[in-house]
Formats: C-alpha cells, sequence, structure tokens
C-alpha cells in the first residue's frame, strides 16, 4: 500500500514541476491583426506581408511591367496584390515560421508568378528577369482549352479557357476548380482573371496555398516545410524545397526533364528577387530544381503552363 501511496506522490509531483500544461493542453495562442490578417488565427500573431514586403520592394521586383512594350501596362499593382495575400495570410501564406520563411515564401510565390508573367528576354532593357507581370492574359492563343469530356465542369458556351492570371490557369477544368476555391464563376467568366488584378492574384495564392489532388501536398506546404515525403516520394526525388513547388505547379511540363531553360527561368526569378528582397540568394533553400524529380501527376494537362 506505501508503494502506491509512494507511486501517487512521484506523479503529484511531476504534474506540479511542468506546469498545467501537464494536467491540460495549454491553449494555442490566436490573434486577429484587422483587414490583413483577420483572426482568429495562430498565424496572424506572426508578422504580416506588409511588415516585410513594401511598395518599393514590388515596384524593384516588377520594375519594367508598365513600359510600354508591357502588355498589361497600368493593370498590376501593390494593392491588388496585398489585398489577395490578405485573404489567406490567416492559413498561413506568408506569416508561416519566422521573419526569413515569411519573406522566402513572398519571393518563391512572386517568382513563379514573374517567370510565367515576364516578357523579358536576353537583352531586354534591365535584364531579362526585370519583365516579371508583363502580361495578365496568353496573347495568341492556339486553342480554346475547352476539354469536352469533363462532365463536372463544363465549357460555358462562347467561352476560351486560355491562360489568364499571375500563375495563368488553363482549361475549362482548372478554372472551374479554382473559381470554387475563390468563390467566383470562373467557369462561365474566364475573362474575370484579365479584368481584375486583385482577382487574379488571389487566384494564383490559392492554387499555392491548396493541393489540386488528394493526398497531394500543395505548394506552400513543400516549400515552409509542412509536407513529409513518403518513401516513394523519396524514391522519386520529391524532397521539400523550391523545386517541388514547381512538380506541384507544373509536373512534367517543367520537371523530371533535366535542366531545361524554363525550369532554369523560374529558379533564376526566385533567387533575383531573394536578392532584391534583402534576403540573398545564398538563403535559397535545399532541393532548389526539379530536373531529376518525377511528376506528382504524370499527366499533359496543368492548371498552370
Amino acid at each position: 500500500m506505501g508503494g502506491r501511496w509512494a507511486l501517487a506522490a512521484v506523479v503529484l509531483a511531476l504534474m506540479v514541476a511542468a506546469g498545467p500544461a501537464a494536467a491540460k493542453k495549454e491553449k494555442e495562442k490566436l490573434c486577429d491583426k484587422g483587414w490583413e490578417c483577420k483572426g482568429p488565427s495562430k498565424f496572424c500573431c506572426n508578422d504580416t506581408v506588409t511588415d516585410f514586403f513594401q511598395v518599393y520592394q514590388f515596384e524593384n521586383l516588377f520594375s519594367k511591367r508598365n513600359y510600354p512594350v508591357a502588355h498589361a501596362v497600368g493593370y498590376w499593382d501593390f494593392q491588388a496584390f496585398i489585398t489577395a495575400a490578405a485573404v489567406y495570410e490567416p492559413l498561413g501564406f506568408g506569416t508561416t515560421g519566422g521573419k526569413q520563411m515569411q519573406m522566402k515564401e513572398v519571393a518563391a510565390f512572386l517568382g513563379h508568378v514573374g517567370s510565367k508573367t515576364s516578357c523579358g528576354y536576353g537583352v531586354a532593357a534591365g535584364g531579362p528577369l526585370a519583365w516579371g507581370l508583363c502580361y495578365n492574359r496568353e496573347m495568341s492563343p492556339s486553342q480554346d482549352y475547352c476539354a469536352q469530356d469533363d462532365l463536372r465542369y463544363p465549357c460555358s458556351p462562347g467561352a476560351e479557357y486560355y491562360g489568364r492570371g499571375a500563375l495563368p490557369v488553363y482549361w475549362n477544368f482548372n478554372y472551374g476548380v479554382i473559381g470554387e476555391g475563390v468563390k467566383v464563376d470562373l467557369l462561365n467568366h474566364p475573362e474575370y482573371l484579365e479584368q481584375n488584378a486583385t482577382l487574379a492574384f488571389q487566384a494564383a495564392i490559392w492554387r499555392w496555398m491548396n493541393a489540386m489532388k488528394r493526398k497531394q501536398p500543395s505548394a506552400h506546404d513543400v516549400f515552409v516545410g509542412n509536407w513529409k515525403p513518403t518513401k516513394n516520394d523519396t524514391l522519386s526525388k520529391r524532397l521539400p524545397g523550391f523545386g517541388a513547388t514547381m512538380n506541384v505547379l507544373y509536373g512534367d511540363l517543367i520537371c523530371g526533364q533535366g535542366y531545361k531553360d524554363s525550369m532554369n527561368n523560374i529558379v533564376s526569378h526566385y533567387q533575383y528577387y531573394l536578392d532584391l528582397m534583402g534576403v540573398g540568394r545564398e538563403s535559397s533553400g535545399d532541393n532548389l530544381d526539379c530536373a531529376e524529380q518525377e511528376a506528382f501527376n504524370p499527366s499533359g494537362k496543368s492548371s498552370t503552363s
């Protein structure tokens, strides 16, 4: 009997030493920072995007977007990006981890955007990486990107589903999925992505934050470290880092094909933006490319191209 009392005394002593959390899990801290990070959310307790990313940095990253030769003059601006980002900051966009990780995620996301909307070339003024956000739509579509066999997201009469937006969206089924995600009828009105810059950024960030297939990670998750690769992922050379974001977003359109120019261009934009934001390309992180990665979704169709 004395042994049982002694054991109980030891357990009680350990609980007292550990504090109330040992008896009852401490409640997670939640914050609300108003319009930019509308909580309650644990991510709103961190810095928000405007704490480390200002209008002058946006102008530095996209310094040629309003030059007369650009194709979307006056369309893209800092306020549109920040307004769109605010929707996803309570979910972790630009608010996950410490300040460096937060800055790196914004640079990574915008690196994709800059590469996919650039009209820069080798001898362009300011260099080929200064021309992001030159476009807001595909200029000469070769087709209407209507998959007639998709019954869930049937093509709207007269609609064309060519590339539009900050991370250009293609195909009716992708307009349907992303439209549901942002709660806007993009299936029937795909043109909205070339008419409203805030919505175009919002659709792109939704795509960054969400997996397009069950049991697969989002670009956000593979970048910030939320995703833990399976044995099959490791064998397929899919590992956390910037390279895997390209795999999530573009699959075998970009990845698993060696060091092709289209992949290198995205990496170059990311590192260029890290430099301009004061983080530095030396902090790019491990697994920077996807040259040898097998695609998560080996298919010819992708939401972005």
